[in-house]
């Protein structure tokens, strides 16, 4: 059976571990080359040696996707190894402080949009370029749940802003970007067994502005359990092949109704 990216050019945010890493193994299966970045050298390095294996062609550029000098010279990096771009999934991101708006400082706030919207939007611009010289492509962001569906997660006032942010941003993309052929979409995930909880600062205050909701017995309808990161990487393989070539501007829940439960 054909592999479904063979001969296309792939950059990975957040390639280092949970649903990045699971999208740029995948995609290294399906014979892309796969341009690895992240903020964490050795977590990146150890994802290198795992594609490796599958004899697949790699390069790791280590990045702070929220310093835009960084994700330019990230991009000159894949396009001096592979000459092309035809794929970007811009997935890194973090949790950030999750406190009450009151308390919550600016310097916490500015982070997390920092990191999670500003820095998709870096994801996307420096793309843009390499992108229309391949004659389109497919961007793929990963926004949440949260601030799209659910407003129920106290605490996530900033991540839930930055969440929603990103799912504009696309939609105004995929209309400006769709002349070029260059498709742009999002996935929203529900809860997924990664590590983001390490990204996260909880002020104790949450407990004073959660409000009690009951929820039936096991939170997640259609398996009773957390998704996992290969799910979600199945669904980023989808869109960033052509067997999605009429699909963009669309964001796509992944959540086993979760967030319908939530909401």
């Amino acid at each position: 059976m054909p592999r479904r990216l063979a001969g296309k050019a792939a950059f990975v945010t957040g390639a280092g571990s949970g649903i990045g890493r699971a999208a740029a193994l995948l995609f290294a299966r399906e014979g892309a080359k796969v341009a690895l970045v992240d903020i964490n050298r050795q977590r990146m390095q150890e994802v290198c040696s795992e594609i490796s294996t599958l004899g697949a062609e790699y390069a790791p550029l280590p990045a702070d996707i929220a310093n835009p000098l960084e994700v330019e010279a990230a991009y000159r990096g894949c396009l001096d190894q592979f000459g092309r771009l035809d794929i970007v999934f811009a997935n890194a991101g973090i949790n950030g402080t999750i406190s009450p708006l009151e308390l919550l400082t600016p310097e916490e706030w500015k982070q997390t949009i920092d990191i999670d919207l500003t820095g998709t939007f870096y994801t996307l611009k420096y793309a843009i370029p390499a992108l229309k010289d391949s004659g389109g492509g497919s961007v793929i962001i990963t926004s949440s749940i949260n601030g799209n569906r659910v407003f129920t997660n106290f605490g996530m006032g900033a991540y839930g802003t930055a969440k929603a942010g990103q799912v504009a941003l696309m939609k105004m993309a995929a209309l400006e970007l769709a002349r070029y052929k260059i498709r742009v979409n999002a996935v929203c995930p529900g809860a997924i067994s990664t590590d983001i909880e390490a990204s996260s600062n909880r002020k104790p205050e949450v407990d004073g502005i959660t409000i009690p909701i009951v929820y039936p017995e096991g939170g997640h309808p259609l398996a009773g359990e957390s998704g996992r990161p290969e799910q979600v990487a199945k669904l980023v393989l989808f869109l960033a092949s052509d067997d999605s070539d009429h699909i963009t501007g669309t964001e796509i829940y992944i959540d086993g109704a979760e967030s319908l439960l939530r909401g």
